[in-house]
């Protein structure tokens, strides 16, 4: 065999043929497929130094490759990592009471890995108990919460009802504009006070009640401008708020004088290149005293710090390049009194009208007279903001409002609005007296706790009550509207299903209503309370869409 191939070639080479050939032979052969180190090294040491110089191509840089022991294990690591594909959660189409009883147990049981349900589902229009789980547990309700204040706030004040924010006087003015005496800003626990309803910015409410004052023909004041707010408790944070809320927007302290919701914007702009920049306040108040250290510097980009030092104090300090444009930084505010006072003194200011003393808090004297008012819009609307938009402030104020009642004749607190609603809740509505604890009106209080059947009995009530028009109207709606846009697209529910959301890092609920195929007018309840909220989500999303398109038998 050797003698054969090596025929063919040259005798110089038929000695390479010859020993490596052999060489070959007497290797042991390896198994299929895999490479043998030893085989390669026979090869290499059979052949002469000088014929292996000759015989090897030009050395080329290679990829390191890694070892089979490698391949195998991150093949290995990757196949444990490797998520399974879980299908979305659907819709189902019951046909009939028990396929609905059975297709929402299902789903309620088919995603969350933890934490409590709370469910349970009504027929308003035949009056029957459709679905039912943990409906008298006791769970945080988070934003539904601001269903019970809607609801009572309604049924107390009615749905034309409107706040007033009245300027008053307590002396008389003479010929000259002079009022001898002082000014009063009394406040009506008007959520309205702000962009949402009056144009012009965060300033624009205490200017148009400014202009209104110097319409009336005042220019001078010789006393104070005092701050009523004496129609809410002192207390601006209610029980069960975390100490983690403190300084964001959605947990803004509130009072009876309430402005921009208690928002203050702290605005920087550019001075020349080396010098100060200018601070300025929306809306101007004599409430803060700011510091500013900001430096103009060369180019476009901002280095800026805006902070609170207690309730009076605003520290501004960085820097802002000459070419940067105005910058603009929102702080919660400390002290609302002063500042919603503050701001009016302001505005009084760049009106023309000067005021003498300094803003003080106080009540409003018996004999004192309006000079001028601002009305709110009615209180639908302004329970349609707060329910749409969920508000935590619009809640707060028109939690205590409820309280005091038409006649304004009860201070405003957590506590005599706790005892308003349990009255509502108990007399009216018919839940059980322990059904609902509130420590607050916007349901961010962590001590909070609802059952599910009381939410429902809620709805049914508010669903035949006067007001229950402007209750409906309030509602987000599945795919279209607020914090409902996005959900439950593309399904039954969309256009139809309208309910109040809530959601905290524990807490995910959605409760209000829907119409089922056969054109039944559901009630229903939806409170989970545990980690896995995203999951939660997912299943309240699918549960809409199946109530909607149930039908009976």
């Amino acid at each position: 065999m050797i003698r054969r191939v090596c025929a063919f070639v040259s005798p110089k080479w038929r000695r390479c043929c010859g020993l490596a050939l052999a060489a070959l032979l007497l290797t042991p052969a390896a198994p299929p497929g895999t490479a043998s180190a030893e085989s390669a090294g026979a090869m290499t040491t059979t052949a002469s130094p000088q014929q292996a110089r000759k015989r090897q191509p030009p050395r080329t840089k290679k990829k390191k490759q890694p070892t089979t022991r490698s391949k195998r294990a991150t093949a290995k690591k990757r196949s444990r990592t490797r998520a399974p594909i879980v299908p979305v959660l659907r819709h189902t189409t019951p046909r009939g009471a028990g396929a609905l009883t059975a297709d929402l147990t299902a789903l309620l049981g088919s995603r969350t890995r933890n934490g409590d349900w709370g469910a349970m589902v009504v027929s308003i229009t035949r009056g029957d108990t459709l679905f039912s789980h943990g409906a008298d547990s006791k769970l945080v309700p988070a934003s539904t919460m601001k269903l019970f204040t809607a609801a009572v706030a309604l049924d107390k004040l009615g749905a034309e009802y409107t706040f007033s924010t009245d300027v008053l006087r307590d002396g008389t003015v003479g010929r000259d504009g002079t009022l001898n005496g002082n000014l009063i800003l009394r406040g009506d626990g008007d959520p309205s006070l702000s962009p949402r309803f009056v144009r012009g910015g965060p300033a624009a409410s205490m200017a148009l009640l400014a202009q209104l004052v110097a319409g009336a023909g005042i220019k001078r004041v010789t006393g104070s401008l005092i701050a009523d707010a004496s129609g809410f408790e002192g207390r601006r944070i209610p029980e069960g708020w975390l100490s983690r809320y403190a300084g964001a927007g959605y947990a803004a302290p509130f009072s009876a004088l309430t402005l921009n919701e208690n928002i203050v914007i702290v605005g920087i702009a550019p001075g020349r290149s080396g010098g100060a920049a200018s601070v300025f306040l929306e809306p101007a108040t004599t409430g803060f005293t700011v510091t500013n250290t900001v430096r103009t510097v060369a180019g476009g980009g901002t280095r800026i710090s805006a902070r609170r030092i207690g309730d009076d104090r605003i520290v501004v300090s960085g820097t802002i390049g000459a070419r940067a444009g105005t910058s603009r930084y929102q702080l919660v505010v400390g002290d609302p009194v002063t500042f919603t006072a503050g701001a009016l003194k302001a505005a009084l200011e760049s009106q023309g009208v000067k005021v003498d003393g300094e803003v003080r808090v106080g009540r409003t004297p018996e004999q004192a007279a309006i000079v001028a008012s601002l009305p709110s819009p009615p209180l639908a609307r302004l329970v349609s903001v707060m329910n749409r938009e969920s508000i935590n402030i619009f809640a707060e104020l028109l939690y205590r409002n409820a309280a005091r009642g038409i006649e304004r004749k009860t201070v405003g607190s957590a506590e005599s609005a706790g005892a308003t609603l349990k009255t509502f809740m108990t007399k009216d509505v018919g839940a059980d007296a322990d059904a609902v604890t509130a420590t607050d009106g916007s349901g961010l209080s962590v001590l909070d706790r609802v059952t599910p059947r009381a939410l429902v009995q809620l709805l049914d009530h508010a669903h035949r009550a006067p007001w229950g028009s402007a209750f409906h109207a309030s509602l987000p709606v599945a795919g279209e509207s607020e914090l409902l846009r996005n959900r439950m697209r593309a399904t039954p529910a969309q256009g139809n299903l309208h309910a109040k959301t809530g959601t905290t890092n524990d807490v995910i609920g959605l409760s209000g209503y829907v119409t089922a195929e056969n054109g039944e007018i559901l009630a229903f309840a939806f409170l989970y309370n545990g980690k896995d909220r995203w999951h939660a989500r997912e299943t309240i999303d699918a549960m809409g869409p199946t109530m909607a398109a149930f039908s009976r038998d």
